[in-house]
């Protein structure tokens, strides 16, 4: 089963690519969603998520996730950093978040922000969160796939540009 979604996930990456700068520049056509049916059978089911004691959750060994925190060199990606307020780099965080394409945010607090990102046709979710600690000024970062073994770099790239479009913003 896990070979047949990431094969499905590979053809619908390479039939619809995202260019970097249209991703964040504007949000994708709502008449472009995923095929009516599937969204419910790709979606998977929320995994165990948040911060725990200061750290995000380690990745499991599938490469489908990196995060900032405690990883090995192949879940690994650098946390990203601000210069400005905590309370600045927050704001401007969620304003990205808001015109990433198919992207919701779901837990907002005050040092940590969850969003779900759901693939444009077959409707399969990845989950990415943002911990700020107080006493260090980077952002941490966790991304994953729901299901499947793979998801051919997707997230590391949304990630990455959401780092490019803060960095543009002055974070």
């Amino acid at each position: 089963m896990a070979s047949i979604l990431a094969a499905l996930l590979a053809i619908a990456l390479w039939a619809f690519p995202t260019s970097s700068a249209f991703a964040i520049a504007a949000p994708a056509p709502q008449s472009l969603g995923a095929i009516p049916g599937l969204s419910e059978v790709f979606a998977g089911t929320t995994p165990e998520l948040g911060i725990q004691d200061g750290k995000l959750f380690p990745c499991p060994s599938t490469s489908n996730c990196m995060v900032s925190q405690s990883a090995d060199q192949d879940h690994a990606i650098a946390p990203i950093a601000y210069t400005g307020s905590l309370d600045e780099a927050r704001e401007l965080l969620i304003k990205v978040l808001g015109v990433v394409p198919r992207t919701e945010i779901v837990t907002q607090q005050e040092n940590y922000i969850r969003v779900k990102s759901t693939s444009r046709i077959l409707g399969f979710v990845d989950d990415t969160e943002f911990y700020l600690p107080e006493d260090e000024p980077v952002i941490h970062v966790r991304a994953a796939a729901r299901l499947g073994e793979s998801d051919l770099g997707v997230n590391r790239r949304r990630l990455e540009q959401i780092r490019f479009a803060l960095q543009d913003l002055g974070v």
